[in-house]
């Protein structure tokens, strides 16, 4: 890869200061290289993708194998990499400081902190415990040099609590805690959108499209928002055609793959992906002096 972390993370921020960009969400090294080749111009992980690939649920991989994870995503790519940090991996701001002093140190170019609990019972953390987890992550991100972008995740939605003033709220006070963008998952209408957008402008906003939807990159770009990802839509895709293909063998026998990507396409794709890595990291040694 050619570019440094700082060069990274200084693309990132240029992304989010005008215009509209598409964040897909790969979980491992093959998909996030196949992203880059499609000319995407970033990436986001996903927890539910990657744990999954595990043989996890959403949320249960441990700090230190996300950490991993997310390193090896940043070292495969020459793409910045916003980092899906869920709640931080603590229970108090201070270790929320320390667990984003850890991602920063894989070389993310993001990271999201989100507002939720893990609990079934309470599932969205109080606005004020919320803010002081937000000032700490921007607290960590400050004195590592400040060039790391944070995002401030509303998880209202997703947990059925379809209060978008609520949601407003907390992203508005997110803003005031530091994120440099706001982030609202599970928003769907173009009047919820615009509204986001208007309450917290001029801070960006990510708008998630997880599901099929009609709306267009154009439409949402001429909505405000900076930034769509699709979490773990792209990664449920490849498990669906992987369980579709799986199902009819075990149960009917037959051996169709009508949707199988075809394997002298993907040889190529690597094999020009990985002959490139090799002339880089030739290029980067140069010569030795005797």
């Amino acid at each position: 890869m050619t570019r440094t972390v700082q060069e990274k993370r200084a693309a990132f921020r240029a992304l989010h200061a005008q215009g509209c960009f598409v964040l897909p969400n790969p979980w491992d090294v093959g998909s996030a290289r196949m992203l880059q080749g499609m000319g995407f111009k970033a990436l986001a992980s996903t927890s539910s993708g990657y744990a999954w690939s595990q043989g996890l649920p959403d949320g249960g991989a441990s700090r230190e194998t996300v950490l991993a994870h997310l390193r090896t995503l940043v070292d495969a790519t020459d793409l910045p990499v916003n980092a899906d940090f869920e709640s931080g991996y603590a229970v108090d701001p201070q270790g929320v400081a320390v667990s984003v002093r850890m991602a920063i140190e894989t070389g993310v170019a993001g990271l999201s902190i989100e507002d939720a609990t893990g609990n079934a019972d309470d599932p969205v953390r109080s606005i004020d415990e919320a803010v002081a987890r937000l000032r700490a992550a921007r607290a960590a991100i400050d004195e590592a040099g400040g060039d790391t972008l944070l995002v401030g995740r509303a998880e209202n939605f997703l947990y059925g609590r379809t209060d978008l003033d609520d949601t407003i709220a907390r992203l508005q006070a997110y803003a005031e805690a530091g994120a440099d963008c706001l982030y609202a998952p599970g928003i769907r209408t173009r009047e919820q959108i615009t509204a986001v957008v208007a309450a917290v402008a001029p801070k960006p906003v990510n708008l998630l499209i997880g599901s099929a939807s009609d709306l267009t990159l154009q439409d949402v770009a001429a909505m405000g928002v900076r930034r769509i990802s699709v979490g773990g839509a792209l990664a449920r895709s490849a498990w669906g055609g992987f369980m579709r293909a799986a199902r009819e063998i075990a149960e009917n026998g037959r051996f169709g793959f009508a949707e199988a990507a075809r394997g002298d396409e993907l040889n190529a794709f690597f094999r020009r992906t990985d002959e490139r890595d090799r002339a880089h990291s030739s290029a980067d040694a140069g010569p030795k002096n005797s």
